[in-house]
């Protein structure tokens, strides 16, 4: 939109420019209407989000009528400043705001229904990854479709410059279950104040570098594939980190907002697509490592329960584990926030100089 009328200007070129104007403008805009959303929401939603009954007892007490969706902010906050910044003609731009409108009408729906039926469970789990799995083959046909024939199919190898692994067509369910598993990863990570939207900062930076990266001229002296395009997806992080950031405002313990699904859901399986798109799918398990930690605690924690009826954590996902074992909410979140910054720059260490 703006950057149309305003890309004959030089300083439009730069990406790094867009990036940190869109930041900020997502940021403000957040702040500026967060107030006004958090007021609807709970104008609609009488009790808020249901609070698990089973879950740790201090939350029923501290976020009870607490209201949820707050994921709308950071969408609407982000997506306004990606409008605006953003070459909205790239191909990896428009699959990338594909996904994201998708999954958080995905996770809107399953927020409408808990909050209508006071329950914490509205779609069913099958149905949900259905319609997960519809939306990460159609944006990865699109990946696939507008990629170098090189490297359509391939695989990279982090800290390696040419070091590729063709997949072949199965890279293609292969790359469906990195977004949809990244979206569900950061869904259960949202269980804590500040949790899920602090971890999705850093990983949206660390992803902003490597799109950047990916697409500019440092690429041939970078270990990292050359991709085309992709640089402009730096510019929309920034946007997504701009509206995290200033959902953060308002999440902060004690929240007065939940992101819910419809945020948790979005972030996530565009957070997953990115990584598709700028064929970085290992490192995101580095990167998400905390988003990975908390999928895997989960599924340990069904599986050992069903076959076994014993429990392997107190509670799952680890973060509430590690509440049950008498750290104070904020220790874990600080905490989680702390690896995740380190595992993030273990990302970052990928790109290492290499000759052109």
């Amino acid at each position: 939109m703006l950057y149309s009328l305003l890309e004959t200007f030089s300083f439009m070129d730069s990406v790094v420019y867009r990036g940190v104007v869109s930041f900020f403008t997502a940021f403000v805009l957040v702040v500026l209407s967060g107030g006004r959303v958090i007021a609807f929401l709970k104008a609609h939603q009488g009790k808020g989000q249901p609070i698990r009954e089973d879950g740790p007892k201090s939350h029923l007490e501290t976020k009870k009528g607490t209201p949820t969706m707050g994921g709308l902010m950071i969408l609407g906050g982000s997506i306004l400043s990606v409008l605006l910044w953003c070459d909205l003609t790239n191909l990896y731009v428009a699959g990338a705001l594909f996904v994201y409108v998708s999954f958080a009408l995905v996770g809107f729906v399953d927020d409408y229904g808990k909050v209508k039926k006071n329950s914490t469970t509205s779609l069913s789990g099958r149905l949900r990854l259905l319609i997960e799995f519809s939306i990460a083959l159609m944006v990865t046909g699109l990946v696939v479709y507008g990629t170098h024939d090189e490297i359509r199919f391939g695989l990279s190898i982090p800290y390696f410059k040419d070091l590729m692994i063709n997949l072949c067509w199965f890279y293609v369910p292969f790359a469906m279950f990195v977004i949809v598993g990244t979206a569900n990863s950061v869904n259960l990570s949202d269980g804590l104040d500040g949790l899920a939207g602090g971890l999705c900062v850093i990983a949206f930076l660390v992803f902003a570098v490597f799109a950047y990266a990916a697409g500019s001229d440092l690429s041939p002296f970078l270990t990292i594939v050359p991709i085309v395009g992709v640089e402009e997806l730096a510019v929309f992080c920034g946007a997504v980190v701009g509206g995290c950031v200033g959902f953060l405002w308002f999440n902060a313990p004690p929240a007065k907002v939940f992101m819910g699904d419809t945020g948790s859901l979005a972030l996530g399986g565009l957070l997953g697509s990115v990584a598709v798109m700028t064929k970085h799918e290992i490192i995101l398990a580095i990167v998400g490592g905390i988003f990975v930690m908390e999928a895997l605690s989960d599924i340990i924690q069904v599986f050992w329960y069903r076959r076994t009826g014993r429990r392997v954590f107190r509670m799952a996902p680890i973060h509430h584990h590690f509440e049950q074992l008498g750290w104070k909410e904020t220790t874990v979140v600080l905490r989680f926030w702390i690896v995740a910054l380190l595992l993030g720059l273990a990302g970052l260490l990928s790109l290492q100089v290499v000759g052109g």
